[in-house]
Formats: structure tokens, C-alpha cells, sequence
């Protein structure tokens, strides 16, 4: 992978993970690398995903690919905070 390549894989993933975090309601207890480790692994995946249901390749802006990707972000931020919460 190039360096563009990686490049480009952080800034779709911070995109991402931060439309998952403004999803979910109250405060999260993960920091900002988790939210970008999360949105490039919720936008790896929703593209798998989006391509397997036929939706990933349409004209203009892929807005189904898209909301699956920031639908696994939330999913994925939300578990994680789960995870990190402090037990109580």
C-alpha cells in the first residue's frame, strides 16, 4: 500500500469513526486513536459489506455504503466504550 493509500485510510477512518461517535448519545471513554482504529475497520468492513449486497458501486455518492459504514462504526465505538467504561 502506498503512502497515499494510508493516508487516505486515516482520514476516511477518522470520518467515519467521528460520524459513529455523533451517532451514539452521552460521553464515550475512548480516545481518538480508538475512533480512528474503529471508523478504518467499520469502512474496511462496510465496503465488503456494501459490495456483497450489491449496493457499494452506484451512481453519484454511495449513501447505503456509507450508512452501513457509520452504522458499524457506532457499533464498534459503542462496544469498545463498553469495554474501556470504568467498573463500577
Amino acid at each position: 500500500m502506498e503512502i497515499s493509500g494510508v493516508i487516505s485510510a486515516i482520514v476516511i477512518g477518522l470520518i467515519i469513526g467521528l460520524l459513529g461517535r455523533l451517532v451514539l448519545p452521552g460521553r464515550q471513554h475512548i480516545g481518538v486513536l480508538w475512533t480512528i482504529v474503529v471508523g478504518i475497520v467499520a469502512a474496511l468492513i462496510g465496503s465488503a459489506l456494501a459490495e456483497a449486497l450489491d449496493v457499494g458501486d452506484t451512481d453519484g455518492v454511495d449513501w447505503i455504503e456509507w450508512l452501513i459504514q457509520i452504522a458499524l462504526a457506532a457499533l464498534g465505538v459503542a462496544a469498545l466504550d463498553r469495554a474501556k467504561a470504568p467498573r463500577r
